[in-house]
């Protein structure tokens, strides 16, 4: 059953965004069409609600976008006023970690977040889907960290997961020149886990959730904490952290577990 999930602070008519629950799957629509789902404080607020309140039981997150973009990134019109004012406040730091955590819960641990993107992801709208651990992209997908343009940084987590992906030389291209990255590339260099005609996206993304839920949560649980930490461990340390999330899972599945 498909439930709709509201809260006070993740309001269904905000006409920012769009939060349904079904089953152990929530959809994350950003429903801005009219402006290429672009981005405001307002939607952040609502992202950084919805995760929080997130029920315990929901093992996949997917992300999508109404129209014919993924989102144009951050609405500069409806942010101006706030921009001047965020250098000089001070909380100013804070207001910007508020709104990382719009991002942040979409690398929880516990979650498979899947981003199904089309049209444009620019900037914020790059960087959400950088959020999630998988991008099911349509042919005409145009990725671009566009912030350089506005004489800016990204700076809602994005910069690490792209290095992670496209590696250092490549991230730093990207982010300094703002270039536009489509579809064949974002295959080849791994933005894009697969591409599919546009036609196709949600039934693709929906495919993908489908196939994660079919494994053991608490096996996928291990394995994405495995493959998260391993860039930082040597050789050694991870294959101890493998030994223990191997007995972990051997102790569960024996009954012998927590």
């Amino acid at each position: 059953m498909n439930t709709e999930l509201s809260s006070a602070s993740a309001d269904p008519d905000s006409g920012e965004a769009r939060f349904d629950l079904d089953g152990p799957v929530a959809t994350v629509t950003l429903c801005r069409p009219q402006v290429l789902n672009a981005q405001t404080p307002k939607l952040w607020a609502d992202l950084r609600d919805f995760g929080r309140n997130l029920p315990g039981d929901v093992r996949v997150v997917v992300v999508r976008g109404e129209g014919r973009a993924f989102s144009a990134g951050l609405d500069t019109k409806a942010a101006a006023a706030n921009l001047g004012a965020l250098a000089t406040a001070p909380d100013g730091d804070a207001q910007i970690a508020s709104f990382q955590e719009a991002f942040a819960w979409l690398r929880r641990p516990s979650l498979i977040s899947i981003a199904a993107v089309q049209g444009h992801a620019i900037g914020a709208g790059f960087q959400i889907a950088l959020a999630c651990d998988f991008r099911v992209a349509a042919e005409d997908v145009s990725f671009s960290m566009a912030e350089i343009k506005l004489g800016l940084v990204p700076d809602l987590g994005g910069t690490k997961r792209l290095v992670e992906l496209v590696g250092y030389a490549k991230a730093l291209e990207l982010c300094v020149t703002g270039r536009r990255v489509l579809a064949a590339e974002a295959a080849q260099i791994g933005l894009a886990n697969v591409v599919v005609p546009r036609a196709e996206l949600d039934d693709a993304a929906k495919d993908l959730a489908a196939a994660v839920l079919e494994g053991s949560r608490d096996a996928v649980i291990e394995i994405k904490a495995l493959l998260a930490a391993a860039a930082g461990r040597t050789f050694a340390e991870q294959e101890a952290a493998e030994r223990a999330a191997q007995l972990r899972r051997i102790a569960d599945l024996s009954g012998l577990g927590d």
